[in-house]
């Protein structure tokens, strides 16, 4: 007769980096060796991740939010190709990547948040959320002459394919871009209270400020800018474009003779229409000029631009890195979006709404 089979004295869970096994329960079976069995342990933690596309806004979030970013190796291979390691175990994690897909190189950090995804895939990450302040090729969302793409829509279409849960970017330079996700949810975020405290601390007479749309696609924008603020008037600069970042003609709409004049847009590029229109305000009768930008891409020759334009002030964010610029220009000024992707980052792992942030004007 054989001999009875016997129990492993004790058997314990743990994963690859842990230095300590799970708390466990005592099982007790006859006689035998007691069996310790891991207790499944209630939520997850936030765990943040960065590629190399924008460091200072990465590390200032994991600040406010009084964690670590997640030690990543995000280099290259000789060749070129992109070198990706996550140095510690992010098995179960709630991970919140942090990287725009932003200049000076789109495409690279395009790639990144690719590989970064895909990695944190394959490391078992229990929910993925990609944090990216600017969506890069957000400018190319439609058709507008034969024979070009909708890059847009190619770019959702790459990021959806690898599999994020959600996808949190702020001021998408149209809001439809989100319908391009077709299962994964977009919340498109917007900088208007870190602008709207930023013209308060201006301490502007509200009666004669202006705010202006450069565009009439971003009417909307400056009507609920200067309904937060309180300004009662709403101007528009209607332009016919010649080719992209060249106007060939301008005609405002309203009245700005004696008025401070601020500029709200999404983007500033090449700084050309910008400047363009802060000279036709001045022309018009307006005090002063200011202008205010979620992104400030400030490509080619922008910053000369502004620095010798009639601008009083540049305002943006610091959705792309700003130091480099901010060094060469005086006139602009950087408000920072860390406070509202912090609040955004603990409202969806607490699983809380976030269009309550925008009804109380929390951000």
């Amino acid at each position: 007769m054989s001999a009875p089979m016997s129990i492993p004295p004790t058997i314990s869970a743990g994963t690859d980096n842990d230095t300590t096994s799970p708390s466990a329960e005592t099982l007790h079976l006859g006689t035998s060796p007691t069996l310790r069995v891991p207790q499944v342990r209630e939520g997850y933690s936030i765990r943040l991740m960065a590629g190399n596309a924008n460091p200072k806004l990465a590390n200032d979030l994991a600040a406010a939010l009084n964690l670590q970013l997640e030690p990543c190796e995000v280099g290259a291979f000789a060749d070129g190709e992109i070198n990706i390691q996550i140095k510690n175990n992010v098995r179960g994690g709630d991970v919140y990547i942090i990287q725009p897909t932003c200049p000076p190189n789109v495409n690279q950090n395009l790639m990144e948040l690719l590989l970064l995804m895909h990695t944190l895939i394959l490391s078992s990450a229990k929910r993925i959320t990609c944090v990216v302040p600017y969506f890069g090729y957000a400018r190319q969302d439609r058709k507008t002459k034969p024979r070009v793409p909708i890059s847009a829509s190619a770019v959702a279409q790459l990021i959806e394919a690898v599999g994020p849960h959600r996808i949190v970017t702020v001021d998408l330079h149209c809001g439809q871009i989100q319908g391009f996700f077709h299962k994964t949810p977009v919340d498109n975020l917007f900088s208007d209270h870190q602008v709207h405290q930023w013209m308060e601390s201006k301490n502007f007479d509200k009666s004669k400020v202006a705010i202006v749309s450069p565009d009439a696609g971003g009417v909307a924008r400056a009507r609920r800018i200067a309904d937060q603020y309180g300004a009662d008037s709403v101007i528009t600069i209607l332009k016919r474009r010649a080719m992209a970042n060249v106007i060939e003609s301008a005609q405002l709409v309203g009245d700005v003779q004696g008025l401070i004049c601020i500029i709200v847009d999404d983007m500033i590029d090449t700084a050309g229409t910008l400047c363009s229109a802060a000279k036709l305000l001045i022309d018009k009768g307006a005090t002063e000029v200011y202008a205010c930008a979620t992104h400030g891409l400030f490509s080619g020759p922008a910053i000369d631009r502004m620095n010798s334009s009639v601008l009083s002030e540049i305002v943006v964010t610091d959705s792309i890195p700003q130091e480099h610029n901010k060094a060469r220009c005086p006139k602009l000024t950087v408000l920072s979006l860390v406070p509202l992707l912090a609040e955004v980052i603990k409202r969806l792992h607490n699983e809380k709404s976030l269009s309550s942030l925008f009804s109380d004007r929390l951000c």
